[in-house]
């Protein structure tokens, strides 16, 4: 029999603590489906390859908040809701006027977000559809101006016309994007607008469990989704590249990742805890990565890619994930990369409020257990003797 004072842990005698939660049910969800065998995602009943190629941002945020494809009456009733809701509040204004310019932008996004909540007070509680719709179109915003502020630019207004993809590079530019250039990044966001039961929707749906705001689930999925093993792994993928840049656009890249495989460091943007094979994403952003490159003279980033991605495959048996391409991409597109995980954010937001407004419908307060592991009963010894 043991005593009362605990000495030793042994985990083999507790075969139902799950490292990290893997393999632990916690939620049902209509909101997406991942088949990590053979690399499929699906959205709200539809595959996410016919979504890239047949549907829209705001389409998809239609469709994650209301299980269902829109009208086109009730897509256009959205989209209007989105322009007429993009400007942000004074107060959040004077914030990114009084940061420090050399601030994380995630870090200058979570607390912005936070303050949001100021202009939704006259809204019921229970009001997350149009919640959602502000945070939705106020995030880019946000982003934009601080992007331009600590260049020493001026904010550019949002228009209250076109798509959130078309007025988030009209805002972070300062001039109107081209059709192509408002297809990629409306692309991008479909393919980041929901993932399953990640860190940051489960996060979410947790704060939503307590019958916390949407903005307070929000703004502390924004803070998970900072951490580098979460949303900030596209802007190491482009940290890494930038290395190989150092080395003139000849640098040999299958060489840098076998150095790095024997230093055992980590090649960012490689597997996936829950895919086992390509990631169903990364197909479409290869695709765009190609292309871009091509376009704006950046043909190495991509061939640079090219040979991490077959390194990895025939030394470790890794495919790339949705954060290698990506970082290609936008980087082509003229996006400075610690903005990378920020743009991530704009489309979460779809899945994130989704998961919430799907939590309130058969709330539970989410309270696992946890095993304690240390000692009991222990003789407490008077400070001045310790």
């Amino acid at each position: 029999m043991a005593n009362d004072l605990h000495t030793g842990f042994d985990e083999t005698l507790y075969p139902y603590i799950n490292k990290g939660l893997d393999g632990v049910v916690a939620f049902s969800t209509t909101k997406s489906s991942i088949d990590g065998q053979n690399g499929e995602l699906i959205y709200t009943g539809f595959n996410i390859d016919v979504l890239a190629e047949k549907s829209t941002f705001e389409e998809v945020c239609f469709l994650l908040w209301n299980d269902r494809l829109p009208t086109q009456n009730e897509l256009d009733d959205l989209t209007h809701k989105f322009q007429d809701r993009r400007d942000i509040p004074k107060v959040v204004v004077d914030y990114l006027h009084s940061v420090d310019k050399e601030s994380k932008p995630m870090s200058v996004l979570r607390t912005a977000t936070s303050m949001l909540s100021e202009t939704d007070i006259h809204l019921p509680d229970d009001s997350y559809y149009e919640k959602a719709i502000n945070i939705t179109a106020k995030l880019p915003t946000i982003i934009a101006a601080f992007s331009r502020l600590r260049s020493g630019k001026e904010i550019v207004q949002p228009k209250a016309t076109g798509s959130t993809a078309f007025n988030f590079l009209y805002m972070l530019n300062g001039e109107e994007p081209g059709i192509q250039a408002e297809k990629t990044l409306d692309l991008c966001l479909i393919l980041h607008a929901e993932h399953g039961m990640n860190a940051s929707t489960f996060t979410c749906r947790t704060v939503g469990g307590t019958l916390s705001d949407l903005y307070s689930a929000v703004t502390a999925a924004i803070g998970t989704l900072k951490g580098p093993l979460h949303g900030g792994a596209n802007t190491a993928v482009m940290q890494m590249l930038m290395e190989l840049e150092e080395q003139g656009k000849d640098a040999d890249a299958v060489a840098f990742t076998k150095d790095k495989l024997a230093k055992k460091e980590k090649i960012m943007g490689f597997g996936h805890r829950v895919y086992k094979t390509f990631d169903p994403r990364a197909r479409h952003l290869q695709k765009m990565a190609q292309s871009l490159s091509e376009e704006t003279g950046h043909e190495e980033l991509y061939r640079w890619s090219m040979d991490m991605l077959n390194t990895m495959k025939n030394e470790k048996n890794i495919d790339p994930n949705v954060d290698f391409f990506s970082a290609t991409v936008y980087f082509s597109m003229g996006i400075q990369p610690d903005l990378y995980t920020c743009i991530f954010t704009m489309s979460r937001i779809a899945g994130w409020a989704g998961h919430y407004m799907e939590q309130m419908e058969h709330n539970r307060l989410v309270r696992p257990r946890a095993l304690y592991v240390g000692e009991k009963n222990m003789d407490y010894t008077p400070i001045e003797e310790r």
